[in-house]
């Protein structure tokens, strides 16, 4: 696939590293010569420098020709301008844009059929904000990924001492959960991958991935570790874009918010536009301020500020200062893999998020969701099954019939408004939502050919 991304920021050079390790013919538009040149001697790409919003910089750098168009520089009227121009001059098939501003993204009219060319809007801000959202609600989660328009959920956690099902085989699960239909689709330990079968042993600090319908997920949460509390204090350190959006969506579940803003002025900003958070002025990593808001009643301390070192020291402070469980906003993937599972509980990334979104439109064989684990190495996706017996690979197949990469397991299916937990017998048919998950993320094309219909099809 030809694929044309303008911005090389921290989230369009994730994009293409992403979409580079997979074989495809990428080219990379940006204003910053420092910024092409590192992406260059890193990447198999090809990099034009200009504004990305003139026809000329996007002929040379193949739009006429491209298969899609990502635009994610840092101005909202540049990316939706690019695609406008690259629908009206090339008619490139697809075109993503992020767009960030909330002004632009209430008026759904701006991006209708007859509006902007823009086929996809990409809000990193909504996306982080979603993902918060989902570890708030599960406490003892690590990560929460949602599929079948959030019917069915892949959840990782953490497995500790004395959790019911610790110290037993997978084969006992239904024992432990009758009336719940679970399927483990991955454990890491000590940073490697298990295929899980049932004679598999849980231990103590697994890192344990499984996929359930929504209703099912607490109960099985609390078959792996400790039961954890229902959240019912949060604390954020910034006020920025994701601060508002999450506080104003905590306050609707009844959550009791405190927000540190660091400068006043926007901090009085954030106490008009707020109903019932409490916005205080002041430095998250002051710990005279930590002590005196009784961070130690915290149930979830969350830094989401523009600043990485901010973040990270502002949570782990926090954290030792009795916080139940801290979450830390993190650009830098080289940070992440330095802080996640040591006094951070969980380090989230934005570029992630939306390397995730950008998926679901590369993918091919009718793909409709992505979600990247694990730092990018592994991947769940939520494919369509299409066709018959005859001209597909997986439809009037039973699971255990479907030639699966290795790595590769398949967790649940979608029917309709059914949600059917796949077992070796399952049977899959035309239509069914498919939600697999892949160790090793090198083989998704593999996957992508196994739900590719044959011409016979059609």
């Amino acid at each position: 696939m030809k694929i044309v991304i303008l911005g090389a920021g921290q989230v369009g050079s994730s994009i293409a590293e992403n979409l580079a390790s997979e074989r495809n013919d990428v080219t990379v538009v940006d204003t910053h010569h420092a910024s092409l040149l590192a992406l260059h001697e890193r990447l198999d790409i090809r990099t034009v420098r200009g504004n990305a919003a003139h026809p000329s910089i996007l002929r040379q750098a193949g739009v006429d020709d491209a298969d899609l168009l990502i635009a994610v520089t840092s101005s909202d009227e540049t990316n939706m301008l690019a695609c406008q121009i690259s629908s009206v001059l090339f008619n490139t098939p697809t075109k993503i844009a992020r767009v960030r501003a909330t002004d632009y993204l209430r008026e759904d009219k701006l991006f209708g059929a007859q509006s902007l060319a823009v086929d996809m809007r990409i809000s990193p801000e909504q996306l982080v904000t979603d993902l918060i959202q989902r570890l708030i609600e599960y406490p003892g989660a690590l990560q929460v990924s949602e599929f079948a328009d959030g019917r069915v959920r892949l959840v990782g956690v953490k497995a500790y001492y004395g959790g019911p099902l610790v110290s037993r085989q997978l084969r006992e699960l239904p024992d432990h959960l009758p009336g719940v239909d679970v399927r483990v689709a991955a454990i890491y330990r000590r940073g490697r991958a298990i295929i899980p079968e049932g004679s598999t042993i849980i231990e103590a600090e697994d890192e344990v991935f499984f996929v359930a319908a929504r209703d099912h997920i607490p109960k099985i949460i609390a078959e792996l570790r400790r039961q954890d509390r229902p959240v019912r204090r949060v604390m954020l350190a910034g006020g920025g874009n994701i601060g508002v959006r999450l506080a104003k969506a905590l306050e609707k579940h009844k959550i009791q918010v405190k927000i540190i803003e660091k400068f006043r002025e926007r901090a009085h900003v954030l106490a008009d536009m707020l109903e019932h958070s409490i916005v205080l002025t002041g430095d998250a990593a002051n710990e005279a301020l930590l002590r005196e808001e009784n961070i130690e009643d915290v149930d979830v301390f969350c830094s989401i500020t523009n600043d990485d070192e901010v973040n990270i020291l502002s949570a782990m402070l926090a954290k030792r200062l009795g916080a139940r469980k801290v979450m830390s906003l993190i650009n830098r993937p080289s940070y992440i893999d330095l802080v996640e599972g040591g006094s951070i509980d969980v380090a989230i990334s934005p570029q992630q998020s939306t390397v995730s979104a950008v998926l679901a439109r590369v993918r091919r064989g009718d793909v409709v969701r992505v979600h990247s684990l694990r730092r990018g190495a592994a991947e769940a996706i939520e494919a369509i099954a299409h066709g018959d017996k005859h001209g597909s690979k997986v439809v009037g197949k039973r699971v255990e019939e479907i030639k699966l990469p290795p790595s590769c397991t398949i967790g649940a299916i979608v029917r309709g408004e059914a949600v059917i937990i796949a077992h070796h017998d399952t049977l899959i048919q035309a239509e069914d939502h498919v939600i697999l998950f892949m160790i090793d993320k090198k083989r998704v094309k593999d996957v992508e050919k196994l739900f590719q219909v044959g011409l016979n099809y059609f």
